[in-house]
């Protein structure tokens, strides 16, 4: 027997809508301001890519994880909001991996995100598809790591991720989510309810006011002081009171590389170009954000003169930093933001400033050295040397400012660090605490992606070869991205040869006279070769002038450069000849 509902009875309730795992991601992540991924797309993170760009999210797609990975590191670099890199399973992973714990290392927020396979078969150890057990992986790597099981705890999941990755000494931060935690679904109003916007995620750590007073008494009472300002120095963004600290105490700073331009390269305190003086006879180093690790010689050795009659200020937020080398008399523990700012507060407006004889013994050397080099700078050889094609550099950076450098290699990090000027803060990106190459064209990607400010990538021909083929990329996003390649013909030059005399060449040798221009153009940019400094500056500004996807091949010397360019004494080979005294 068929019934009939009644004439005029409403209609059956609709059953309740639905929200699925992978708009709850996107939900958490905008809810939380993140507008940008950095990623590769493939199973099972392809559709997530879709519907997120879909819904306005701007998705960067790379050529290799690696490379999206170190983009997502520099953006969080930038904004203080952390980098998201999305890659798929396994190999993926993998490649994203590296990239993650380079950040960490850098304290760079980062959250890597990657699909996995199911908790049950990776377990079991049954095969599946690209199986590995990413969370076990990742976690000596990162700061912290994390498996989303339920689509009920996404928001969790990346709340947690977010603060993980802000929140204290920034760094990277591993996400796991299984394949088919995207497909559930639960109820839409109970999904968005579920949601976490985070609040205060790097929220403020005060020093000590004895700290304070410490750290100024002993400050007071120096003969040689000097500031050394690291990249977390830049990364916290005080730099108004940065510059105050420097110019009230009157002080002379000394920036790592990325820190230069926090105060302008040519700052009357800047004692950039007399780095070795002042390392060796200060007798209170302040330190704002740089830890004393190998790129300060552990604050040991002959780089410091009498280690025994320094004494040093840290300002760190990680209180575990502290005497990690070398004994830190006056710790202040806190954010760089509000120490810096307790300690012009505790300064006054009559602050003594230096003797005249410390400041003037500065200067002195400052200014022999840059006259040293300016005389360097001025001679013309043919073919350009690294100090001819960077004095073209530097004038080009100079009228452009603004502009981000990214750079890395051997020898063109180490004399573009030392010869380019830098004027405005986070203007710099390189190879950090690793020393790793490879970070070019993420670093560069990300810079104009953030930023939208033009980039100007200085690599070595050997370095560039790491992530040469996010050239593609560039293009396809119509990056203002200008790199210029110093080819030399090989890793540190292209003059080695065979030893044993067979037909292979040298294993630092490259193809002589490779065309790297072509690659760009092959993609739709402009390719450039240049072989004298005018060509060289002609092509840059004309690249920074159209905003257009330029790789500049610049033909160098294939004698120049040294043996892992100022880090030669890492060399086993060499320092096995120091230690024998040959």
């Amino acid at each position: 027997m068929t019934s009939f509902a009644p004439v005029g009875a409403a209609p059956s309730a609709q059953p309740p809508a639905e929200i699925d795992g992978f708009q709850l991601l996107i939900n958490a992540l905008k809810l939380n301001g993140i507008d940008t991924l950095f990623g590769l797309p493939g199973i099972p993170i392809t559709d997530l890519t879709r519907k997120a760009q879909a819904q306005g999210m701007r998705v960067i797609s790379f050529r290799h994880e690696q490379n999206a990975g170190n983009a997502a590191a520099a953006a969080g670099y930038l904004t203080q909001k952390p980098g998201i890199c999305l890659t798929v399973s396994a190999p993926g992973f993998l490649n994203g991996l590296s990239a993650l714990a380079n950040a960490t290392v850098n304290c760079f927020p980062m959250i890597l995100i990657s699909g996995s396979s199911e908790r049950e078969i990776v377990d079991l150890q049954q095969g599946d598809y690209e199986e590995m057990d990413q969370l076990a992986v990742a976690k000596p790597l990162c700061k912290a790591a994390y498996r989303v099981l339920h689509a009920q705890d996404i928001g969790v999941g990346i709340a947690r991720a977010i603060r993980a990755a802000l929140s204290g000494r920034p760094g990277g931060v591993y996400l796991d989510l299984p394949a088919k935690l995207f497909g559930q679904t639960m109820d839409a109003a109970a999904g968005q309810a579920s949601l976490i916007k985070v609040v205060d995620a790097a929220p403020r750590q005060l020093p000590a006011p004895e700290a304070v007073e410490r750290a100024l008494a002993l400050l007071k009472n120096a003969k040689r002081p000097l500031i050394l300002l690291g990249k977390g120095a830049a990364y916290a963004q005080a730099d108004a009171d940065i510059r105050a600290l420097v110019e009230t105490s009157g002080v002379p700073y000394l920036p790592m590389s990325m820190a230069k331009g926090l105060l302008p390269d040519n700052h009357v305190l800047s004692a950039s170009a007399a780095r070795s003086y002042v390392l060796a006879e200060a007798d209170v180093v302040l330190l704002v954000g740089a830890r004393l690790n190998w790129l300060l010689s552990h604050g040991k050795g002959k780089t410091w003169g009498a280690p025994q009659a320094k004494q040093f200020i840290q300002i760190d937020i990680s209180p575990t930093e502290m005497d990690s080398n070398q004994p830190i008399a006056a710790p202040l523990v806190g954010d760089i933001g509000s120490c810096v700012a307790a300690l012009l507060r505790g300064m006054g407006s009559n602050w003594p400033q230096p003797s005249a004889q410390w400041i003037n013994a500065v200067a002195e050397r400052r200014d022999k050295n840059q006259a040293k080099m300016a005389e360097t700078l001025a001679q013309n050889p043919s073919p350009m040397n690294f100090h001819s094609a960077l004095g073209a550099i530097r004038e080009v950076i100079k009228a452009n400012p603004s502009a981000i450098l990214v750079n890395e290699g051997a020898n063109t990090l180490d004399f573009t660090r030392s010869i380019v000027d830098m004027y405005e803060p986070r203007k710099r990106l390189d190879v950090g605490t690793w020393g790793v190459m490879g970070i070019g064209m993420g670093f560069a990607v990300a810079a104009a992606v953030v930023t939208n400010k033009p980039v100007i990538a200085i690599e070595g021909d050997s370095a560039f070869g790491f992530s040469g083929m996010e050239v593609e990329t560039i293009c396809r996003y119509h990056l203002p991205v200008c790199i210029v390649v110093f080819n030399n013909n090989g890793v540190y030059r292209g003059t080695d040869v065979n030893a044993s005399g067979g037909a292979d060449v040298a294993p630092t040798v490259f193809v002589k006279g490779a065309r790297y221009d072509k690659m760009m153009e092959a993609f739709g940019g402009v390719g450039v070769l240049a072989s004298t400094p005018a060509e060289l500056s002609a092509a840059m500004h004309a690249a920074i002038a159209n905003g257009l996807p330029t790789l500049i091949n610049a033909v160098i010397d294939e004698t120049a450069g040294t043996e892992s360019g100022r880090i030669t004494m890492l060399n086993p080979q060499t320092a096995k000849k120091i230690n024998s005294g040959n």
